[in-house]
């Protein structure tokens, strides 16, 4: 498939009216939907500005890519916008972006498409297209600029295999980005012309959103001088095992390739060990920065977001299930009714009931790769079964991760003819028996009598103390929005859910709901504060308000954060301290309004406490804010 079938004359912008960044965005995302190539404009929207909430996608050269892979795209789009005086997308050389490519893929866009939006990357590396580009005059020029340059994979494979083999040794490299779209490529084409220009044998593996391409064999990586591995996700490493790996985040693939193609045919990096082997990153501030997203958080969220799709997903069932009755799903009861039993048994004893082992489960994997998933689920699954709860599950997580680490290294000097049977035999058989040993005699009792003291301690709280519990916890949800902070009160939330305790997560929902809705609130009655675009985004974050969507106010934060950030705290801390004033339990960890009145002992109370937060909100951003300017 050719670029030009994905940029069209009518995805084309020349002049971009904006020079900030999020309003670029809205410029391009406005494109695509008028060009009919969108489902949900603000579900893509949100989707692009989550991708740049991991890394700025202005790469530097004058150029930026924003992107994004959503079931909200309809089919597979390329938008182009131009600023002769360029965009501050906070690239990574500190220069404006000139040239602004935003790729729309669909969550279901078939390998032809994601190799023709990956070679559109790989083409914007090349300083003449760049020139060309700048100085096009209309958008059939652009068309015919793309066009000139567009090879297909095939031809780059040839061109490839025809390169003469160098005296000076094979590097090979790995490259990888979140969305596998344009990073990923473009830190690849860098190196393969830098390579080339150095008269340096390269090879690299991509691994992209249509798989990986140009895998690397055993044969190679053992005859390697050093390997490069560019990444910003988690690719197979144990491969490496024994040989000078060059850890980089996928940025230093694109900005630094003659740094790193040199510092490898020195083999001026560690020897890979295996993953907690001794191996450290690159000694430069770019494998520190690689480091920067690691350690304890990286893992525990990489448990928190795999759990979550079982706790959204099991919570509403709860909740459906609590629409015939609070007791409807107990046997004997007068309003027993067979299906909500069946639903609180799916969504509650099933779905909810694997959350501590997912959770254990993917902390494990994201330490020790897959040979510590089995060990981790196995520990979480105890740590349930022995009523140690949350507190268990993350100590199952990282005890199994670690251990499988030990075992790695402890098996290294094995034999390579017995390589096979490690990740089948030797990691999940002493993995899951010594995390199993450990959590039966040493974990589980202790623990579980600390859940049991904190859910004691909580119910035994007076309102004093439970307002401030809930103002604290409140204000949490909304101080980032879904970062951190954000994850740490909803996690707390949802193992109190777990013990028994259904008070806090009350507050937390609460929290949740409170920016948005109170966004929407100012957006609605203060009307002279806000741009026209923002009062049309305004109406979305009613929805994403009354849903428990806290992301829907993250546009206007990062807009106006002085003002937006300490009225959403606020709101969401008066919310949250309400709900505990009022004594409102919550037995469902998702939903919103949608559950509101299905779950919740004071149902006109708690909405009650959200609409006062939400109202509370509204006013500081109305006398905060400045009236914008009349628009024409």
């Amino acid at each position: 498939m050719k670029i030009t079938e994905l940029l069209t004359k009518h995805t084309i912008k020349l002049n971009l009216e904006s020079s900030q960044k999020e309003n670029v965005i809205e410029e391009l995302v406005s494109v695509l939907d008028q060009a009919g190539k969108l489902n949900d404009k603000e579900g893509y929207k949100e989707a692009v500005i989550n991708r740049e909430k991991q890394s700025s996608t202005g790469i530097g050269e004058g150029i930026a890519i924003p992107h994004a892979k959503t079931a909200s795209v309809k089919e597979p789009a390329i938008a182009f916008g131009r600023s002769k005086d360029g965009v501050d997308y906070e690239s990574l050389d500190g220069q404006p972006s000139h040239l602004v490519f935003m790729i729309a893929a669909t969550d279901g866009a078939n390998n032809t498409h994601l190799e023709a939006l990956s070679r559109l990357s790989t083409l914007l590396m090349r300083e003449e297209i760049r020139k060309q580009l700048l100085e096009a005059s209309s958008e059939d020029e652009i068309i015919d600029i793309i066009n000139q340059h567009d090879k297909d994979d095939e031809e780059e494979e040839q061109a490839e295999e025809a390169s003469a083999p160098s005296a000076k040794g094979k590097i090979l490299a790995v490259t990888a980005c979140p969305t596998g779209i344009a990073h990923t490529f473009m830190a690849a084409d860098a190196l393969k012309e830098k390579a080339k220009e150095l008269g340096v044998d390269i090879k690299v593996e991509t691994n992209g959103s249509s798989g990986i391409k140009n895998g690397l064999t055993a044969q190679e990586i053992e005859d390697a001088v050093a390997i490069i591995v560019a990444a910003d996700k988690q690719v197979e490493m144990d491969r490496f095992q024994g040989k000078h790996v060059i850890e980089v985040p996928v940025t230093a693939g694109i900005r630094r390739p003659k740094e790193l193609i040199e510092q490898a045919l020195k083999q001026d990096a560690p020897i890979y060990q295996g993953k907690g082997g001794g191996a450290s990153a690159s000694a430069s501030e770019d494998g520190a920065a690689k480091g920067k997203g690691g350690g304890f958080y990286k893992h525990l969220m990489s448990g928190v977001s795999n759990m979550l799709p079982f706790v959204v997903g099991g919570g509403i069932l709860v909740a459906v299930s609590f629409f015939w009755g609070i007791n409807a799903t107990k046997p004997g009861d007068p309003t027993y009714n067979e299906f909500a039993a069946v639903l609180n048994t799916i969504g509650g004893t099933q779905a909810l009931g694997l959350i501590v082992a997912v959770l254990a489960g993917f902390i494990a994997m994201s330490i020790a790769d897959r040979p510590g998933f089995a060990p981790g689920m196995v520990g979480g699954f105890m740590a349930t079964q022995a009523g140690a709860g949350f507190l268990g599950g993350l100590i199952a997580g990282f005890l199994a991760g670690y251990i499988v680490v030990l075992l790695k290294k402890v098996f290294a000097g094995l034999p390579q003819v017995l390589d096979g049977l490690k990740p089948v035999l030797l990691y999940p058989l002493f993995g899951i028996f010594l995390t199993g040993i450990i959590m039966h005699y040493v974990v589980n009792t202790p623990v579980k009598y600390i859940m049991d003291g904190m859910t004691h301690w909580l119910e035994g709280l007076g309102t004093g103390n439970l307002v401030v519990m809930g103002i604290v916890l409140g204000g949490m949800m909304a101080i980032d929005m879904g970062g951190p902070i954000n994850k740490a009160a909803f996690t707390f939330g949802i193992a109190m859910i777990e013990a028994g305790n259904f008070g806090p997560h009350a507050a937390i929902m609460a929290g949740g709901m409170v920016p948005p809705l109170g966004i929407a609130l100012a957006t609605t009655f203060f009307k002279n504060k806000f741009s026209k675009r923002d009062r049309e985004a305004g109406i979305t974050n009613y929805v994403m308000g009354l849903s428990f969507i806290t992301e829907g106010a993250i546009p206007f934060a990062a807009a106006d954060p002085a003002r937006v950030i300490p009225a959403s705290i606020i709101g969401s801390a008066v919310a949250g301290g309400l709900s505990q004033f009022f004594h409102v339990t919550l037995q469902a960890p998702h939903g919103g309004i949608f559950v509101l009145f299905f779950t919740t002992n004071h149902a006109l109370l708690y909405l009650l406490s959200i609409l006062i937060g939400a109202i509370v909100t509204a006013l500081i951003l109305g006398i905060l804010k400045k009236p914008v300017p009349t628009e024409k």
